[in-house]
């Protein structure tokens, strides 16, 4: 830029400002009003600096990138959208804000974290929540059928923002969709092995890929009893999964949303697997699920889909098998009060017995509490003790993994688990 004075240097940089603009918006007149309304600002700004209680500060849930923090991003973008040119896709660009009715048609229960923009012209207006829906909506307008594209924008949502979980209101998404009718499993396997080739060239560190099916899903709600009606709402809640606990989102589901207690328990039963296509496998043995067509459909091509994985190479960032951080072999548990003595006396014979066992530090623990903590880390096997069993002198001796029970003569419990112990 030439030497000039502040004035005129403002002058300049409004019309290049202009001149940087698309072609049919360039501006060659009112450039000095442009000036005035800079100087102007500039002076209102100063003013409200000398109130005593204006902040000067970003909206909540937003934030600034400092010219150190850009250019790591623009490093990271250029490697995502090379990974994406790789594959073939074309670059696409639509506005920041779509029509209202659109964006609710989609969104349903979201609708009320858009925000929503004053009516401009007769039109109802909302800043975008994703990219997908306004990639339908170029599809739909062109009459396209097939279209594999990328896009990288900004995008918008009205919600309580959680900065130190990385949660903002205003945040960049990359998106990477195949469009069309295919072959079963093969577009979506080339999307997870763009992930990987992505997160393994970012080098992020180890990393797990979590997939679904939705025909899984909705079989599994309609064997556990969702009504049709509320089949979405509650696939909603199920979303929030990562974010919040079982105890959180079963809570909304049945508080909030009106569901049944003991259909939201069915549905807790299912939550709680973890595993790549050894689950799909015990799936397909699941007597509930085996009632639903389209639950089976689902698992069928999320084999198939395994298979093209493990091809590429990356089935094993598919895996959700955890790994163990404990080796407790035996967990101790009761569904009634008042059976601490009992649980403290069998814990006690399988230490003696060189068992490796656990049990919840609570005088009480609900059964649920205690069956989700056995799955969650992974025990094999559970004891369950109760006033039924004390009095018949048997006790019950559950498989965590099949859910499958049976019940043992009392005096034969430490015998039968190391029985099955050297079994596994």
């Amino acid at each position: 830029m030439p030497h000039l004075g502040p004035l005129r240097r403002r002058a300049w940089a409004a019309l290049l400002g202009q001149l940087l603009r698309p072609p049919s918006t360039v501006c060659t007149r009112g450039c000095h009003s442009q000036v005035a309304k800079a100087v102007l600002t500039s002076e209102q700004l100063k003013s409200h600096q000398e109130k005593p209680n204006f902040v000067i500060k970003v909206p909540k849930g937003t934030r600034d990138l400092s010219p150190q923090q850009m250019v790591v991003r623009e490093k990271i973008l250029d490697k995502i959208i090379s990974c994406f040119k790789r594959h073939g896709a074309k670059g696409l660009d639509t506005p920041a804000f779509e029509l209202k009715e659109m964006l609710t048609e989609k969104y349903e229960d979201n609708f009320g974290l858009m925000y929503d923009l004053k009516d401009q012209g007769g039109e109802l207006l909302s800043l975008r929540y994703d990219l997908t829906v306004p990639f339908a909506r170029y599809l739909a307008m062109n009459k396209l059928k097939k279209m594999k594209r990328y896009q990288v924008g900004k995008v918008w949502r009205r919600e309580s923002p959680a900065i130190a979980q990385g949660r903002y209101r205003e945040f960049c998404q990359c998106d990477f969709d195949i469009a069309g009718e295919f072959d079963p499993m093969i577009p979506d396997a080339e999307c997870l092995r763009i992930m990987c080739e992505i997160l393994s060239g970012l080098q992020l560190g180890d990393f797990l890929i979590k997939v679904n099916d939705r025909r899984v899903v909705d079989g599994i709600f309609a064997v556990c009893g969702v009504p049709e009606s509320k089949l979405r709402t509650i696939c909603s809640s199920m979303d929030k999964l990562d974010k919040m606990s079982w105890e959180g989102v079963r809570h909304e589901m049945v508080a909030k949303k009106g569901l049944a207690p003991e259909v939201a328990d069915r549905i807790g039963d299912f939550v709680q697997y973890h595993g790549g296509i050894s689950l799909v496998e015990d799936l397909f043995k699941d007597p509930r699920l085996s009632q639903s067509q389209l639950a089976l459909q689902g698992l069928g091509d999320l084999k198939l889909l395994f298979e093209y994985l493990r091809l590429f190479g990356i089935a094993d960032k598919m895996s959700g098998e955890k790994v163990r951080t404990t080796e407790t072999q035996v967990f101790v548990a009761t569904p009634q009060k008042n059976f601490l003595q009992e649980r403290l006396k069998i814990i006690a014979e399988l230490w003696d017995a060189g068992i490796k066992a656990e049990m919840l530090y609570k005088n009480n623990p609900k059964l649920l509490t205690q069956l989700h903590y056995c799955e969650k880390a992974d025990i094999p096997l559970m004891v369950i003790i109760g006033e039924q069993e004390r009095n018949e002198g048997v006790i019950k001796l559950r498989s965590v993994a099949s859910r499958e029970e049976v019940t043992i003569n009392r005096e034969s419990l430490v015998a039968e688990i190391q029985k099955r112990l050297s079994e596994s």
